[in-house]
């Protein structure tokens, strides 16, 4: 996995959007700077959306993986509060 650690992770499967990006913006709010979300997630959307949110919100995406067919895993850096 390239080594890097998730400091805390989500598992927001089941959930679509908006509620997939609510529950990555809290859990992210809740972390540290410097520190790295892993979150979990099947709706496709949310696989492009998150990332793009993210960075619009001034955080590192890391990684988005489709990790089987219906699950992506992401990783996602604070790099800003």
């Amino acid at each position: 996995m390239g080594g890097v650690k998730p400091d805390k992770s989500i598992d927001i499967r089941g959930l679509v959007c908006p509620y997939t990006f609510v529950k990555a913006k809290l859990a992210i709010e809740d972390m540290e700077v410097g520190q790295v979300l892993e979150i979990v997630l099947d709706y496709p959307v949310a696989a492009t959306s998150i990332p793009k949110s993210m960075e619009d919100h001034g955080q590192k995406v890391l990684k988005v993986e489709k990790v089987n067919e219906t699950d992506w895993v992401l990783l996602i850096r604070k790099e800003k509060d």
